[in-house]
């Protein structure tokens, strides 16, 4: 997606050969206009595959997702990735370890919200080592859900993730496919 790689080069700040600073558009100040054209985006690739929720991790995977949701007219649900108080019983659980920062948690979903009878898109910020990914994936099929695949904002094709998917069967779909990063080096795969 030329106007996402666009955004990226303008504003994004590579500080190493692992991590891509993006909180000046998607993970810390959104840009609205730049979400609405990425939902429309993934809406235009993922039509006429019968989905019925999209589904992201919260915090930085829900505006996108939003979006996605919106132009597809479906629900959207939130995977937890904190603790509540309200949301205690009924639960499908998983062990999610974070590159970016380092950790593992406990991501969590509602048996309530997704259903066998549910065929769900995945919507992220990062596509890197897939964990994140795979880890809404084993939710979903403990609801028994099937999936459409994955949309990725960005990819960052130097790492496993997308094969890790492609390996399970999962379609992955991302829109700005890096293929190196450095100190102030962003390279994108030439398709």
């Amino acid at each position: 997606m030329k106007v996402l790689e666009e955004k990226i080069l303008v504003e994004g700040r590579a500080l190493n050969e692992n991590v891509l600073k993006v909180d000046s558009f998607i993970n810390h100040k959104v840009d609205p206009k730049l979400m609405h054209e990425i939902g429309k985006e993934f809406a235009e690739h993922f039509k006429d595959q019968g989905i019925t929720k999209i589904v992201t991790i919260e915090s930085s995977g829900i505006a996108p997702a939003l979006m996605t949701a919106y132009e597809m007219n479906v629900p959207m649900v939130i995977l937890k990735k904190q603790p509540s108080k309200v949301l205690n019983d009924d639960l499908y659980q998983t062990l999610v370890s974070s590159f970016t920062k380092g950790t593992s948690y406990e991501l969590t979903l509602s048996s309530h919200q997704i259903s066998e009878a549910d065929h769900v898109l995945i919507i992220d910020d990062f596509l890197a080592n897939g964990e994140a990914a795979t880890g809404a994936l084993r939710l979903l099929r403990k609801a028994h859900a099937t999936t459409a695949g994955v949309g990725a904002l960005i990819e960052k094709s130097f790492q496993p993730g997308r094969e890790k998917l492609e390996a399970q069967g999962v379609h992955v779909y991302s829109l700005a496919r890096i293929s190196r990063l450095g100190k102030g080096v962003i390279e994108f795969v030439q398709e």
